[in-house]
């Protein structure tokens, strides 16, 4: 099956097949749901779990202005080629983009990702789009870290979304070619700054 993408803004796959499974664990901030060892569970959209598992709930809500810059700190714990995107989700967690158009090719394990659309102009829920883009085996023990700037708004539980987009990868029942992790959020406007009314409820 093709899934359509134009052709801009895409990334490159890796030349070779393989059939490991790539996971991340989200160290920063801290995540909603529990983590085994390798990010498990975090196939299913839009903030992880699987059919079967869906999760334990850590109830860990961090507290942050509006404005502030917030530390990314993810460990790709299985490799695959790929990049990762961030969102906000104000007052639902449906207002999460979709995952990551992708373009397909045949094989005969069934369909692998080749490529995937990536935003050079991200717009609100995306904070961040094609992060950490790597076609290499990171070093082991290494991370992927960045800072992204919340928008200057109120909200008592947002859901802040990374994702993993996969290259060289089947079919999860799942999740397809991503995986998924969530952080919550209470954000508090910075009384110093204009509210950012691009966000629901603001």
């Amino acid at each position: 099956m093709k899934y359509a993408l134009p052709a801009a803004a895409v990334l490159a796959a890796a030349a070779l097949i393989t059939p490991a499974y790539a996971h991340f664990i989200l160290h920063a901030p801290a995540a909603s749901l529990a983590q085994n060892g390798l990010g498990d569970p975090q196939k299913l959209g839009p903030c992880g779990g699987t059919t079967a598992n869906p999760g334990t709930p850590t109830n860990v809500v961090t507290e942050a202005k509006g404005g502030d810059t917030v530390h990314i700190k993810i460990q790709e714990t299985i490799y695959h080629p790929g990049h990762y995107r961030i969102a906000l989700a104000v007052k639902s967690r449906s207002e999460l983009p979709a995952d990551p158009e992708t373009v397909t090719r045949d094989t005969p394990r069934g369909p692998y990702s080749v490529s995937a659309k990536i935003d050079p102009a991200p717009k609100p829920p995306v904070l961040a789009d094609g992060l950490f883009v790597h076609t290499a085996r990171p070093e082991a023990g290494s991370f992927f870290e960045t800072d992204v700037k919340l928008p200057n708004i109120n909200c008592e539980k947002c859901s802040l979304q990374v994702i993993q987009w996969m290259a060289e990868h089947g079919v999860n029942p799942d999740g397809m070619f991503t995986y998924h992790h969530c952080a919550d959020f209470k954000i508090t406007a910075n009384p110093g700054l204009p509210i950012d009314r691009r966000w629901p409820g603001q």
